[in-house]
């Protein structure tokens, strides 16, 4: 089976030295991407820009961007059987970029921001994409009534959904805790454990509703 993951944050330009991102490191997605290799899968890892070593026996493709990372999966998404979308993409970017650096001046600045691409949304309604859809969710409330909103919303078959508001887990950490939200309500909590455990099970699970 061929396995899409997208893993890490973006990093959206506001000027040559500075950027907007968030607090992922991709420790969970390419957790992911090692458990569907030792698993035999064929797999294409999109990754944001982390500091972690490119996994062996895979397709790695970098991006930066998230318009690079719509980019990339619209061109991959086709040959995959089952995509996890774990990356953390921005939802907004700087509206205009500054050719030259913004020099400190008056005491409060004020940045226009606009919709970044929605990559998981556009899955199933742009790309046209008939596998297993997988995203996940990273909450810091309503943890269920948010995951199961953006299963329903966005024609996935799973949301991996995880309270980032908790100590220890989610970003910045090697450990994870994560809800499981399938259609019809239906929930499965999984407990605390390394991210690369927690992967081996997410992949046997995706693996059985791939097929």
């Amino acid at each position: 089976m061929h396995i899409l993951i997208t893993a890490g944050p973006t990093r959206e330009p506001l000027d040559p030295v500075r950027y907007l991102t968030n607090r992922s490191s991709g420790r969970m997605g390419y957790a992911l991407a090692e458990a569907a290799r030792n698993e035999e899968h064929e797999v294409t890892l999109i990754s944001g820009p982390v500091t972690l070593p490119a996994p062996e026996g895979i397709h790695l493709v970098k991006v930066e961007t998230a318009r690079e990372m719509y980019e990339a999966v619209q061109k991959h998404l086709s040959k995959a059987d089952a995509a996890i979308f774990a990356a953390a993409v921005a939802d907004y970017r700087p509206a205009v970029k500054a050719e030259q650096k913004i020099k400190k001046g008056a005491e409060t600045l004020t940045l226009e921001l606009e919709r970044t691409e929605d990559i998981l949304g556009s899955a199933r309604s742009v790309f046209g994409f008939k596998g297993c859809l997988v995203g996940f969710a990273a909450e810091t409330e309503k943890l269920i009534e948010h995951a199961q909103d953006k299963l329903v919303r966005k024609g996935c078959d799973l949301i991996i959904a995880n309270d980032v508001s908790q100590p220890g887990i989610g970003f910045d950490s090697v450990e994870n805790a994560v809800t499981l939200c399938l259609p019809g309500g239906r929930t499965q909590v999984m407990p605390r454990q390394s991210k690369a455990a927690l992967a081996g099970e997410l992949i046997q699970l995706i693996s059985r509703l791939a097929r």
